[in-house]
């Protein structure tokens, strides 16, 4: 690697005013994990780069409210896992990270980056996109608030401005919620996948009142399927409604091929999974266990 600056400001504020929204050799740094990776690839060469490690620990905490939990954007995935909070409020975030990458870097890796880098391997994000999580943002104009399913613009691309940096995370509770994620893998259970299938569902099999379904790594950017999530509202499941929900969501998007799978597989998966994820979610399987 070439050499660069480190800086460590000791506030989330000092860290947004060092940030250079002009020059994209000038970028944050929180964990790490995958900036470090594509440093030592030779794709990233950054002159400087503004480490969030001494910032306030307001922002490597996790608080419940009323509504749910305010996760701060420096909590380590580990953190996350081993949170007893977190198992309580929204437990299909524990299950998910079990079979996120492995145990040394769910140590390291923070929530906030895990975001903000863009990623649509990631598990994580289709996760918080169907429990409808929230996230405010700060930059040199102040506070502001997004939706988690508003932030991907396209391929490790997102709406967040060079100089704004994520604070904190807000994921309303699970309650009753009935939730699955399934991660199709062509390897190991905690290798990236070809393919996240996120639902989370109100009501049961009798009539599913609401229904959020995301798709992740077979797409540019994780994204909801909403086509799909209009055939299951306000039904009663049935083998043939699931079908027409997996023929909707492949329907509904555009696949990319990579190395884990040519587009038109990813596209018969998806049938596949969103039929296995809404049936999982329903009677208490997430497909993790």
């Amino acid at each position: 690697m070439i050499p660069f600056d480190l800086l460590e400001p000791p506030s989330l504020s000092a860290a947004v005013k060092l940030l250079d929204p002009d020059d994209p050799t000038v970028r944050p740094i929180a964990g790490g994990t995958a900036l470090m990776l594509m440093m030592k690839a030779g794709v990233f060469h950054p002159a400087k780069l503004i480490s969030l490690r001494k910032i306030e620990d307001a922002y490597s905490t996790i608080r419940p409210d009323a509504d749910g939990l305010h996760i701060g954007a420096m909590t380590t995935l580990g953190g996350l896992e081993r949170s007893a909070e977190v198992r309580k409020h929204a437990p299909l975030i524990v299950r998910t990270l079990l079979t996120l990458s492995n145990v040394r870097v769910r140590n390291v890796a923070t929530v906030g980056g895990a975001l903000a880098h863009g990623d649509p391997h990631m598990d994580l994000p289709p996760v918080l996109m169907a429990l409808g999580a929230t996230l405010t943002v700060i930059g040199p104009a102040g506070e502001r608030r997004l939706a988690v399913e508003d932030m991907f613009s396209g391929y490790y691309q997102t709406v967040l401005d060079k100089n704004e940096l994520i604070a904190e995370v807000h994921v309303p509770t699970q309650g009753a919620k009935k939730a699955a994620y399934f991660k199709v893998t062509t390897g190991s259970a905690d290798d990236w996948p070809a393919l996240g299938i996120a639902a989370v569902i109100e009501g049961d099999a009798g009539k599913m009142r609401s229904v959020r379904i995301v798709a992740s790594a077979a797409t540019e950017k994780a994204v909801r399927l909403k086509a799909a999530e209009t055939v299951l509202t306000g039904n009663a499941v049935s083998g043939k409604l699931l079908a027409q929900a997996g023929e909707a969501a492949a329907d509904g998007v555009e696949f990319i091929a990579d190395i884990r799978g040519s587009a038109a597989y990813k596209r018969e998966m998806m049938k596949v999974y969103v039929r296995r994820a809404v049936d999982a979610a329903l009677v208490g399987n997430d497909g993790l266990q």
